[in-house]
């Protein structure tokens, strides 16, 4: 199970809260990062944020911290739909396209080219619409209730 700190930005009465998760670069982890270029770039633009609700079970104040998780196999699926079906949509119109290259007497490496290109370009919009679907319906679950966090604004000089 993957797990992410998420901070909740809004809470209502039905026990839905509103959380916020920040969103990390893999750039800023690497031991070269002072030195390196692409890091500089990554660390100048600000931290990206997250934010989805999710249901609890229990009431939780604004600020509140909660480890989340979310399965592995669900990350899994959506890279194997975004980064394979592209793949097999490429080979597959590649194949469409040399046998109607024989039945039109056409040239078969422009015609298997031209419906590689096409067979990638829709299964790769089919994975991305399913990887979609399976990130809604998939929702992290709360894992545990870690309490406020702590500010250094508020701490005296």
């Amino acid at each position: 199970m993957m797990e992410e700190v998420a901070r909740v930005v809004a809470c209502d009465n039905q026990g839905w809260l509103t959380v916020e998760v920040e969103l990390k670069s893999t750039c800023k982890s690497c031991s070269s990062s002072e030195s390196c270029g692409t890091s500089a770039v990554a660390q100048a633009f600000s931290a990206k944020t997250q934010q989805f609700s999710i249901q609890s079970e229990r009431t939780c104040e604004v600020g509140e911290l909660l480890k989340l998780g979310l399965p592995e196999s669900v990350i899994l699926k959506a890279a194997a739909l975004v980064y394979l079906m592209p793949l097999l949509g490429l080979f597959t119109g590649a194949v469409f396209g040399q046998f109607f290259a024989g039945l039109f007497e056409i040239n078969s490496d422009l015609s298997a080219i031209a419906f590689a290109a096409l067979g990638a370009i829709a299964a790769w919009f089919f994975g991305k619409h399913k990887a979609k679907q399976l990130e809604v319906d998939s929702q992290p679950v709360i894992l545990a209730y870690l309490g406020s966090g702590i500010s250094l604004e508020k701490l005296p000089v």
